[in-house]
């Protein structure tokens, strides 16, 4: 009895000690923001040039374009806001790695298992409840910045990233279907934080 005892405290112990150095879901969010510069430094509403190649070739020819963006609701192309006019869920994908679905307190945050993309360790977050379906992204292990995000089948790899007033964001972003193969390209050219929405656009 006195060798069951023993056995069953230890294996106790070594539960709490696995799991209290187990961080939870939203450790690693509020890590990840803090990485980033912290839950106060994230973009609410900003305007972003930046150039967009379509298709497999990183070598195309590029379309610029400057767009307002207040993730998750709004994003104007000139006054043509796309996600009221057309449900665009590309929203999604800035919300995400801007980090705002992380730290939005309705958004349902879940750990997933690590994986190493492209040579680096990472560790996972899955989003659900703010977004459908749920979303997945991949952080660095060492520099927690965003690596990847797979969602509805697509990846999308982050990287060149660059700072504005404080907070880090990912320059270049490539999105892959499930085929493996590239469809679009973008970098960011200009990165402007907004205090107010321009004249002649409307929520």
């Amino acid at each position: 009895m006195r060798s069951f005892l023993v056995s069953l405290l230890a294996l106790l112990v070594l539960t709490t000690v696995t799991s209290a150095q187990a961080p939870t879901a939203a450790d690693l969010a509020k890590a990840t923001i803090d990485a980033a510069g912290g839950e106060e430094k994230l973009p609410k509403l900003f305007r972003i040039k930046e150039n967009l190649i379509l298709g497999e070739n990183p070598q195309g020819k590029p379309s610029s374009r400057t767009t307002v963006i207040e993730p998750p609701a709004h994003w104007w192309q000139g006054k043509r806001d796309r996600v009221v006019a057309e449900k665009e869920p590309a929203i999604f994908l800035v919300w995400t790695w801007t980090l705002g679905s992380l730290a939005d307190p309705k958004s349902k945050l879940k750990t997933v298992d690590d994986q190493t993309i492209d040579g680096r360790a990472t560790y996972g977050l899955e989003v659900s409840g703010t977004i459908t379906p749920p979303l997945t992204a991949y952080f660095d292990k060492d520099s927690k910045t965003l690596v990847r995000i797979d969602w509805r089948k697509d990846q999308h790899k982050f990287s060149d990233w660059k700072e504005s007033e404080g907070y880090k964001y990912p320059a270049k972003c490539v999105g892959y279907k499930s085929t493996g193969k590239p469809w679009y390209f973008t970098e960011i050219l200009e990165f402007e934080r907004l205090k107010e929405l321009p004249a002649g656009l409307t929520r």
